[in-house]
């Protein structure tokens, strides 16, 4: 059984249809990509799937359960994080606050050590820790939401467009983090502008075009599908 299962799902803003019968699956363990030009619906999908938007039909199953109507704060508790578009810090809030913003879910005995993990993984942050989250720079802001998202201890990490703004070397330095987080044994599902990257460290892709679910296949395979080079990898 797939650790996540979504199935036929609508969505629509108003009397625009973003999602279209979208149905894809992630099992445990793997990396998957959902790639697609700006406007396609990836971070739609991704925030149907966390419970921030409502789904017109269809379902989302995580881990056996129907999560197609709870919210969001009650899908953070079943083991699944979401570090959204844009970063959305609490600039105001120390980095270590941020941090512990991520962590409502847990025993309070736990907070620290998880604090001490985060730390390890991301060093920038733990010399950052008494630091406003506003006054850090677009790529330290990126490993403080997967920070923040991690100390949830999830058993999925959902990341939408974890590139986005970012460095080329933040870029490399955020990608090697994914992989690290998937070899730690979190599952990972990873919507990315930078199809080329994303589909370099993912095990399977889905592409999605207007609201529609067109290809899929192993990532590797879509990196050399002359239609996916053309239309998303440059080339």
């Amino acid at each position: 059984m797939a650790m996540l299962e979504v199935k036929d799902i609508n969505v629509y803003y108003g009397l625009i249809h973003a999602l279209r019968d979208v149905s894809f699956e992630v099992n445990e363990g793997e990396v998957v990509a959902l790639i697609g030009a700006n406007g396609a619906g990836k971070t739609t999908t991704l925030h149907t799937i966390t419970g921030l938007l409502p789904s017109k039909g269809g379902t989302v199953t995580f881990e056996g359960k129907d999560i197609t109507k709870k919210p969001g704060h009650e899908i953070v508790r079943l083991g699944m994080s979401h570090v959204p578009e844009g970063r959305r810090v609490f600039s105001g809030l120390t980095v270590r606050e941020n941090l512990k913003m991520g962590a409502y879910t847990r025993p309070k005995g736990e907070v620290e050590s998880s604090l001490a993990e985060v730390y390890k993984r991301f060093p920038r942050l733990e010399e950052r820790k008494n630091q406003p989250a506003g006054t850090l720079s677009g790529g330290e802001q990126q490993m403080l939401a997967m920070g923040r998202a991690l100390m949830a201890k999830p058993r999925i990490l959902l990341l939408d467009e974890p590139s986005m703004g970012l460095s080329p070397l933040f870029v490399g330095e955020v990608f090697k983090i994914i992989q690290e987080v998937s070899a730690a044994g979190t599952t990972v599902l990873l919507v990315e502008q930078n199809a080329k990257k994303a589909l370099s460290i993912s095990d399977r892709a889905y592409v999605l075009e207007t609201g529609k679910i067109v290809k899929t296949g192993k990532a590797s395979d879509l990196l050399n599908d002359d239609a996916i080079k053309k239309a998303y990898l440059g080339e």
